[in-house]
């Protein structure tokens, strides 16, 4: 994928955030900055989700770790563990809001 495409993607995907958080039962107040979208929560805790465009990855960091996420057979895969970008994010603002979380299809 070229360095453009990779920001066209990585555009979506936040912006996707973005509008889960909006839909979202849960308080989450999402903030985009450029390449990062930081997600506050009701108790002033924070998951930031970034980009980083020279190893095409995305970034998650939250209370419990720090994780990065590489595009492979069409999923955002982690490159540390077993994992996948939006089970685990959704997994993180579960555990950040106190509430069920999950990205719509």
């Amino acid at each position: 994928m070229t360095e453009t495409e990779f920001l066209n993607v990585s555009d979506a995907i936040l912006e996707r955030i973005e509008a889960a958080c909006d839909d979202a039962s849960a308080d989450i107040d999402p903030h985009r900055q450029g390449n990062v979208l930081e997600l506050e929560f009701e108790d002033g805790s924070k998951i930031i989700v970034n980009r980083h465009a020279a190893n095409q990855e995305l970034w998650i960091a939250a209370k419990h770790g720090g994780f990065h996420y590489r595009l492979q057979d069409g999923q955002w895969r982690s490159t540390r563990e077993e994992g996948e970008f939006f089970a685990d994010l959704a997994h993180a603002i579960t555990l950040h809001g106190g509430e069920p979380f999950q990205f719509a299809g």
